[in-house]
């Protein structure tokens, strides 16, 4: 099989991108960021393609057709003011945390809609299902993606297809560079292990520790989603993250 990770050579991207390089039934994985892939990772199996979502140049996907695995994991978002956000924020914002996976979906689509094994795994956000106060923007795209991804996989049933998209949205992952951390590889890989198993078992929604975690946030906010948005606000503050 091969694979494409889209947002590769950093975080849960570069994760995945590891985890599938010890699958023997892997025989290469194309890599697409905008960034080059880490030397120290190198590997005969991967091949990058350099490519900036926001400047919406997916001509490069003709260069990795041929795949049976997708992995969208490239996304940024900073905590922000939405008064201090220029256009270009916000345009870039959409064009890279939802305009671009619908994009390269729409390119693999009929592989999807196919009786052949497809694989398919996009990260979203848990933002895209909470209030996010200074994640207004990023969690409208997430937002989108998400309803993009229940819908589409709502048509791959009635019409017969047994392939699924599964939407990964997990909370603040340590490892990551999302917000100015490191990528650590060895942090997420254990996600990155279930991500690839539950994409295999076309599962359609993964959150990551839901149980734990999630399920009370998610019912605090159907209860008051203005009251847990306020809530939000003040736990950034007391954690000393609003912006300047």
């Amino acid at each position: 099989m091969k694979a494409l990770v889209v947002g590769g050579s950093s975080g849960i991207g570069l994760s995945i991108v590891l985890q599938l390089l010890q699958d023997s039934s892997v025989e290469t994985v194309f890599v697409m960021d905008k960034s080059a892939f880490p030397k120290e990772y190198a590997h005969e199996k991967v091949s990058f393609i350099e490519c900036d979502l926001a400047k919406g140049d997916y001509l490069v996907l003709e260069q990795a057709d041929d795949v049976q695995m997708l992995y969208i994991t490239a996304g940024f978002g900073h905590l922000m003011w939405f008064q201090d956000l220029s256009d270009t924020y916000i345009n870039d914002s959409f064009s890279v945390n939802a305009v671009a996976p619908i994009q390269i979906i729409s390119h693999y689509y009929s592989r999807i809609m196919s009786v052949d094994d497809f694989y398919c795994a996009v990260m979203v956000s848990i933002a895209a299902r909470l209030s996010s106060p200074l994640f207004s923007v990023y969690s409208a795209a997430k937002a989108a993606l998400s309803k993009f991804i229940e819908a589409v996989n709502v048509e791959l049933d009635v019409q017969g297809s047994r392939n699924r998209i599964l939407e990964v949205s997990p909370g603040s992952l340590k490892g990551t560079s999302f917000t100015g951390g490191v990528s650590r590889p060895e942090y997420t890989a254990d996600l990155a292990k279930r991500i690839i198993e539950r994409s295999r078992n076309r599962e359609e929604l993964f959150i990551p520790q839901y149980d734990d975690v999630y399920k009370g946030v998610l019912a605090r906010y159907a209860n008051d989603a203005h009251r847990f948005g306020v809530e939000s606000y003040e736990y950034k503050k007391k954690q000393g993250r609003l912006p300047k």
